[in-house]
């Protein structure tokens, strides 16, 4: 009788395997299922799994843990889709056994045969000559005139049942279906520190725009404070019709620049270069050097169109038109897009389009762009999302797509499980430790975390939020602080090491003379800067393992709520590290820790040390170069924010 063995929550399984979990290339995949029969028989268990360009199955056993939930792991060594399944199977040789001992233990003597029973088992598995031949040693030991407490030893030498795992009897398998997906990324799917800069602001004046060769001039000092991503807004032609001036205004003067993300006049568009930014070959040469240091360039990929771009005309049939015939710009009210058209996916050429959207990161790909970051995605059919991920990564499974989208929170899920590699998150909105707490535990320890990655951005040239418009630098030492050691992926904006904080007016998070608008030269060597913090913190990032996972992530109790504690573990509760962070940019804090030691790896110190403290550990901060000696899992701290905010706290037994 088929599916005498039950297979139940496979985990990962993203709404039953309609959409693939994520892992990153060298991952251990760890797969978790109910299974069970009725009665008392054992079940056991396998993952069964295949990666690209594999021919079969390969397996991994599973392990019962508690409640009849099995876990086993597999390896994901190289880059695409990969798939596996749960396979479960009545272990009629494990029950045998099982009653064997526990008759035995109870003292019966009477079990010649039900060491009968136990030798024709063995004799029936089907096994290679070699291990026949101890398959039938054994059983001819069942039947022997041997004491049966020697007979019982025999039948369960852990060696033996290594071989009979090894060569399991699936006389009742159940195959769990449907094969569920696993998408591999590269880790920088999954760890990676950004820093967004507008090229034509490197080396400009207020009337004129920088240069491709001017920028590069900067990646040294980028590569420098610890980032490996240097993300672009739009670089390409700027419409001139309803043009913006600066602060969003509508009267511009003949040299403003325009905002970006207005793509398209008659010099190209989405596959053209600003002329004012150099040529393609400027851009090719400028992808190289960052390449020298170590930096992957990212390109914004916003689709939508000034009234300029060539598709208005060459494809009318791809925008929204109004009852006048005129096309309807783009609005988010009460904010108005004059100089934006958004496209229409009701479009009747809805193939032709597609394959003009999928030709423009074609094109891209092959100037040496990997990494995008995707304007405003929820406001596009998510069907076609899915389509042209899978179509990219078909043919470059290395490219990675980061979701730039505030929204719904099951909008921005669903953009994770359709293919997203990293998604924009509410981070920059969450101030309190509640709010954060809660918020982290949903993407670390919810079923989110087996397919939406997170990006922290403290700011953006769209948000400049009350915290950093008030906090002064303490503000923008605390979230970048959370922002690269809460999440393995984060990024911030130019500016932000220059404390930038000035917003259009109040209650706004624009800012002033927003970069969106208008050049903005700055002076990269004024004193003071955050750039040599921004450093270190990335240099602990790098260091140290535990922070390229979020998974690992624990909250320690503290009895400051203006005070957070947070720890990241490498594999194994090896190399502890611990935030513990002042959220109060204005005042001096402090608190008392009451750490879980276990989770670090401390056990030793929990136990009666001198005075009753626990045994000594010691606490050195990689922020400042400090040591500290603590006791047990309560210690205090005293967090000045104009001084220093956080304590990141390698922890080491002594």
């Amino acid at each position: 009788m088929k599916g005498r063995v039950q297979v139940q929550d496979i985990t990962p399984a993203v709404d039953c395997g309609r959409y693939a979990a994520k892992a990153i290339e060298g991952d251990e995949v760890v797969v978790g299922a109910d299974i069970f029969r009725e009665g008392h028989d054992k079940v056991a268990a396998a993952i069964r799994y295949r990666g690209p360009g594999d021919s079969g199955w390969r397996e991994a056993p599973m392990h019962a843990d508690v409640n009849d939930r099995y876990h086993g792991a597999f390896a994901v060594d190289r880059l695409g889709a990969w798939h596996y399944q749960v396979v479960g199977w009545s272990d009629h040789y494990a029950a045998w056994l099982d009653g064997l001992v526990k008759r035995h233990a109870g003292g019966r003597t009477d079990l010649d045969t039900d060491c009968e029973e136990g030798a024709l088992l063995l004799e029936r598995r089907e096994a290679p000559k070699a291990a026949r031949q101890v398959l039938v040693e054994t059983a001819a030991m069942l039947r022997s005139d041997a004491p049966l407490g020697d007979r019982v030893t025999a039948a369960s030498q852990p060696d033996l049942l290594a071989l009979l795992q090894r060569h399991p009897e699936r006389l009742d398998a159940t195959i769990s279906k449907p094969e569920l997906p696993l998408w591999v990324d590269r880790e920088a799917a999954r760890f990676s520190a950004w820093y967004e800069l507008f090229p034509r602001s490197e080396g400009a004046t207020k009337t004129t725009s920088g240069t491709f060769s001017e920028v590069a001039k900067r990646l040294p000092a980028i590569a420098d404070m610890g980032f490996d991503v240097v993300y672009l807004p739009p670089i390409h032609p700027i419409g001139r019709a309803f043009r913006k001036g600066p602060n969003n205004s509508l009267t511009p003067s003949d040299a403003d620049p325009g905002v970006p993300w207005a793509i398209g006049s008659e010099e190209g568009g989405h596959t053209a270069v600003h002329p004012d930014l150099g040529t393609i070959g400027d851009f090719d040469d400028f992808v190289r050097e960052a390449g020298l240091h170590d930096l992957e360039v990212a390109l914004d990929f916003a689709i939508q169109c000034s009234p300029d771009h060539p598709w208005v005309t060459e494809h009318p049939e791809w925008f929204d038109h109004r009852p006048d015939g005129t096309i309807r710009y783009a609005e988010n009210p009460p904010k108005q897009y004059q100089d934006i058209y958004p496209i229409d996916f009701d479009t009747a050429d809805l193939d032709g389009l597609k394959a003009e959207l999928k030709g423009v990161l074609d094109y891209w790909i092959g100037h040496g762009v990997k990494i995008f970051r995707v304007d405003n995605p929820h406001t596009k059919a998510v069907p076609f999302w899915e389509w042209l991920i899978d179509a990219v990564h078909a043919e470059h499974p290395d490219v990675l797509f980061l979701a730039e989208a505030f929204t719904r929170p099951k909008m921005m899920a669903t953009l994770g499980k359709v293919g997203f590699s990293q998604s924009y998150t509410y981070f920059a909105w969450r101030n309190t430790k509640a709010e954060l707490e809660s918020y982290l535990k949903e993407l670390a320890h919810s079923d989110m975390a087996s397919y939406y990655r997170p990006n922290f951005w403290p700011n953006t040239p769209d948000i400049l939020t009350e915290y950093l418009q008030t906090g002064g630098p303490a503000a923008f030492k605390i979230r970048l602080v959370l922002a690269a050691l809460l999440s393995p992926a984060y990024g911030i904006y130019s500016g932000y090491e220059l404390f930038e904080h000035v917003a259009v007016r109040e209650g706004s998070e624009e800012y002033l003379d927003s970069e969106k608008y208008q050049y903005r030269p700055r002076n990269w060597d004024v004193a003071g800067s955050l750039a040599p913090y921004i450093t270190r913190v990335n240099a602990v990032r790098r260091l140290h393992p535990g922070f390229r996972r979020l998974t690992n992530l624990w909250f320690h109790q503290v009895d400051n709520e203006q005070v957070i504690a947070f720890s990241k573990v490498s594999t194994g509760r090896t190399d502890p590290v611990l935030a513990v962070v002042n959220l109060d940019p204005h005042h001096t804090q402090e608190a008392t820790t009451w750490l879980d030691l276990w989770q670090l790896g401390l056990e030793h110190a929990g136990g009666s040390g001198t005075g009753g403290s626990g045994a000594p550990y010691e606490a050195h901060d990689l922020l400042t170069d400090t040591t500290y000696v603590w006791h047990g899992p309560g210690n205090f701290v005293r967090l000045d924010p104009h001084v220093e905010p956080a304590h990141v706290l390698r922890l080491r037994a002594l």
